[in-house]
């Protein structure tokens, strides 16, 4: 059969009805296979199929060929052309092309790329492989993190160029599977996992080395780490809550689909939103340059700038939808698998879950904005209690325990509304910054580094729910929630032990829960990777 065409799972009825449609059985008047087959390849049967796919609403995917040729010739003279036109393709060029991704940020396209490709070409011919160089990226970027550790001007120069050398590798990993066509499992999830470890790794040195010349900025480092977690659970959830919706009619939609329109527009729409590129890219100069409390200065100005443009993009999006008939509403109707995706990303545990189920049935009748106002409430008043309140009072105790209450609430009706998809980052929100505002009043030496561990672990465990669900896969175990509490759960825990024991053992159990939670997530997660089949999904945020 000439021509290609595959189908998800979900769309195969629709083939079905596609293939019934088209009449692809013994054509009238056949007599025989031979008449049959000439039926068939009278026409390129994957091409009807298609257009019968998309004028009954179903997406089809239609790979771009750029210079490659893909055509079906019906007589010698088309042949002869094709072959032509095959021929007069440069493959090696083609390869190394398609080697680069074809959507990254500014820095990435202009400054990496043009060279990193080559450099993943010298890797193949080498026989080395996409998750030796991305294991290499890695040790390149700890050893950046320990030059910045040593707080020398030497050193934070040398951590800068170490840690763009870094990213030149991890653009390399990639470029090198595409061009060697060496996609894994384990490949994917390494370079997930692994850019996460790297930058937050960066910070913690950064924090060492400002900790050598006098200079406190524990709590910057972990308010970055904070904020770019953050950050990026807006983009996830909102991508997964809008993931079976095939287009977008509200106006904010149709601006953004404008401004792509205009070259220039794109890359500042790309870069204002502070890609890991220009964001490593920005770490390293004013590494080397500057000092740490200054870089983490500039980094929680530009994400907070990247973040706010983003989400206001994002809700904008999200109240001013349009159904314009039958047909377009239902792109809109929030779907069970895209409520489930959110129900799973709001990591809530077994406290949660109790409160939520005995307000089941009082749910449905709370208003559209309930659950994120609800959730917001709840994470303001423990993160506020928590901040403004010294070390050993009671009242943090007593808002967690309303934050749990609230937390429970929240999500005690599928998450369908236009703004649900804000609860999961209100609750990673809440989480952390009420960790970093008890280990903040405690005023000890070891209790900031403590939190940064913790919330380090607890943010790798959301991060690898998002890449399972995103992979497929579904969100962790329900057991593995519930050993490590839910985040309703850990914040009670913490806002607990901060009213009842020394600031000096308020250290010791910071450090003991995030090895604890550390242990456990990072256990499940290596098996569950590298015995799975499904593929690790990554992506930064997109231009809102």
């Amino acid at each position: 059969m000439p021509g290609a065409l595959t189908a998800q799972p979900e769309a195969r009825t629709a083939l079905t009805r596609a293939l019934s449609a088209a009449g692809t059985g013994t054509p009238s008047g056949a007599a025989d296979d031979s008449d049959t087959l000439s039926a068939v390849r009278a026409v390129v049967l994957p091409d009807v199929l298609a257009d019968a796919l998309d004028a009954e609403g179903t997406a089809v995917h239609r790979p771009e060929l750029g210079s490659l040729v893909a055509t079906v010739p019906g007589d010698p003279q088309a042949r002869n052309e094709a072959r032509q036109a095959v021929t007069a393709v440069d493959d090696e060029d083609v390869r190394l092309r398609s080697a680069v991704k074809a959507r990254d940020g500014f820095f990435t396209t202009f400054c990496i790329s043009p060279y990193s490709r080559y450099l993943a070409r010298w890797c193949a011919r080498r026989g080395l492989t996409p998750n030796q160089v991305t294991t290499a990226s890695l040790l390149t970027a700890l050893i950046a993190a320990g030059a910045a550790a040593t707080g020398t001007r030497g050193g934070y120069i040398a951590a800068g160029v170490l840690l763009l050398f870094s990213f030149v590798l991890d653009c390399t990993d990639g470029q090198l599977a595409r061009y060697s066509l060496q996609y894994s499992t384990m490949g994917a999830w390494l370079d997930a996992t692994f850019d996460r470890a790297k930058e937050y790794a960066y910070y913690a040195g950064l924090a060492l080395g400002a900790a050598r010349g006098g200079d406190d900025v524990w709590a910057l480092a972990l308010g970055a780490m904070v904020l770019q977690t953050c950050r990026h659970v807006v983009d996830f959830s909102f991508n997964e809550a809008n993931h079976d919706a095939v287009s977008n009619t509200s106006p904010t939609a149709a601006l953004s689909d404008k401004l792509d329109s205009v070259g220039w527009t794109v890359w500042v729409r790309r870069m204002i939103v502070l890609p890991i590129g220009e964001r490593w890219a920005m770490i390293a100069v004013l590494t080397a340059v500057t000092t740490p409390r200054i870089v983490f200065y500039a980094l929680l100005i530009g994400c907070a700038f990247a973040a706010s443009y983003t989400t206001a993009g994002r809700v904008l999006r999200s109240l001013t939808r349009k159904a314009g008939g039958t047909s377009q509403a239902k792109l809109w109707k929030r779907t069970d698998r895209a409520a489930q995706a959110l129900a799973d990303l709001t990591d809530s545990g077994p406290l949660a879950e109790a409160v939520a189920g005995g307000f089941t049935k009082r749910a449905p009748s709370l208003p559209a904005f309930a659950p994120f106002l609800i959730a917001l409430a709840g994470g303001a008043a423990v993160v506020a209690t928590a901040a403004f309140t010294d070390y050993g009072s009671p009242w943090p105790a007593v808002a967690a325990v309303a934050y749990v209450i609230t937390s429970g609430i929240a999500v005690a009706r599928p998450l369908k509304g236009a703004l649900d998809w804000l609860v999961p980052p209100v609750f990673r929100a809440a989480e952390y910054c009420t960790v970093l505002a008890l280990a903040a009043r405690a005023e000890v030496n070891g209790a900031l580094p403590a939190a940064f561990g913790l919330v380090a672990a607890v943010a790798y465990h959301h991060y690898d729910t998002v890449y399972r669900i995103r992979g497929g896969t579904g969100a962790p175990p329900n057991w593995l929630v519930r050993v490590i509490g839910g985040h309703e759960g850990r914040t009670l825990a913490v806002a607990v032990l901060a009213a009842l024991v020394t600031n000096e053992h308020f250290t010791i159990a910071l450090t003991v829960l995030a090895v604890a939670v550390a242990l456990v997530v990072l256990a499940e997660s290596i098996r569950f990777w590298v015995s799975s089949g499904a593929p690790a999904v990554h992506d930064e945020g997109e231009p809102a």
